[in-house]
């Protein structure tokens, strides 16, 4: 009866607040679309990066929804009094509160740091340690987005990125090299199975010469070292799809 009560007498407190929400939602829509003409507009002319267009974007949709909620917050007594209680009274949830929002700052301020000084950029190819190899998405103002080679969206952290070791597979010439190792018993003839990889390797579309050389061959193929049941090789294999790497991989074996 209570709660009745309290929504009669402040019907329209209720109303504004969730005209203030609907409003948020199509105002975020508005500007992601108003940034999206914009940019559409200003590449067309210039040769501009989309990971900040991407960062803003995300960075203003943010900043309406937080003026959203404190519009609401502001408007009834009861939220506004238990807003002032906690933030300027409770100093031990207040302490609590700012312990938890560390690693959300963190990731904002990583996310600004990876934008302005760029290890990499959205539509980059990234291998992040030994664990996740993908497309880079989006980079929002808490996370990274990568699309991995199994077509899965991983959401990683943006203080995750910025301290890993991560390897950009889509700087210097968009070329990557491949290592190729095969094992050949000590009574095979290394030459012919070198000229058979070789062979076998330059027959698929993706492989191209190493940029900056002269090669007689595309691939070369080297002795690496004797194991004890086989004579190791290694084929090096360039390629400017690094997306396509495992699959050549296998296609070459």
């Amino acid at each position: 009866m209570d709660l009745l009560t309290d929504f009669q007498e402040n019907w329209k407190l209720y109303v504004a607040a969730l005209v203030i929400l609907i409003g948020a939602f199509f105002l975020t829509r508005f500007v992601r679309w108003s940034l999206n003409r914009i940019f559409s507009t200003v590449s067309k002319k210039i040769n501009t990066d989309s990971t900040r267009f991407h960062f803003i974007k995300n960075g203003a949709s943010m900043v309406v929804w937080v003026l959203a909620l404190a519009s609401i917050v502001s408007m009834f007594p009861k939220l506004r009094a238990i807003a002032v209680t906690h933030f300027a009274g409770a100093g031990i949830l207040v302490a609590i509160m700012g312990f938890a929002a560390q690693s959300a700052f963190a990731n904002i301020i990583s996310g600004v740091v990876m934008v302005i000084f760029e290890p990499f950029k959205v539509g980059d190819v990234v291998r992040i340690g030994d664990e996740h190899h993908g497309v880079v998405t989006d980079i929002t103002l808490r996370h990274t987005v990568v699309n991995s080679l199994e077509n899965r969206n991983i959401i990683i952290p943006n203080s995750t990125m910025s301290s890993a070791t991560i390897i950009n597979e889509s700087i210097y010439q968009n070329s990557l090299c491949l290592w190729v190792d095969f094992g050949i018993s000590y009574d095979s003839d290394a030459k012919k199975a070198i000229a058979i990889i070789k062979d076998v390797s330059v027959s698929f579309e993706e492989v191209i010469a190493e940029p900056g050389t002269n090669y007689e061959h595309p691939v070369n193929v080297r002795v690496l070292s004797y194991g004890d049941f086989s004579v190791n090789l290694r084929a090096y294999v360039w390629t400017n799809r690094p997306l396509a790497g495992m699959q050549l991989l296998s296609k070459i074996n």
